[in-house]
């Protein structure tokens, strides 16, 4: 069972910047998918990033250039460096996971289909 935990949300102004990291515990496995998607009330989950096992990384057209993922293997962490922040960013940002491995990391995490989340931490810019 992979533990996630997010932290580093808050309330930044427009323009601003602020990173978010996600902590995994439960596994030996290192074969890892994760992402982050992120989520308003009443809205739909929308996917932000995933990172493949191998490093690959992508991203929604709605962050590109001003976010960026990363993983760091060794600290069982994963981030998301978010810059030039906008009021249309607002949301709660959650960090997703799965052990499958193989490639198609970005499409699980855009159809929510990883098998672990964490609780989520709230982004505000205004």
């Amino acid at each position: 069972q992979v533990q996630l935990v997010e932290s580093g949300g808050g309330s930044v102004q427009d323009g601003g910047s602020l990173k978010l990291t996600c902590a995994a515990s439960g596994y030996t496995y290192s074969r890892l998918c994760m992402g982050w998607f992120r989520q308003t009330p009443g809205k739909e989950r929308k996917v932000v990033a995933a990172i493949e096992n191998d490093g690959t990384t992508n991203y929604t057209n709605a962050v590109k250039g001003r976010f960026t993922i990363s993983r760091d293997k060794a600290k069982n962490t994963l981030y998301l460096q978010m810059n030039s922040l906008r009021p249309t960013d607002t949301a709660m940002y959650y960090c997703a996971a799965d052990l499958r491995g193989g490639p198609g990391c970005y499409e699980r995490v855009r159809e929510g289909d990883l098998d672990f989340r964490g609780r989520g931490t709230q982004v505000t810019v205004s």
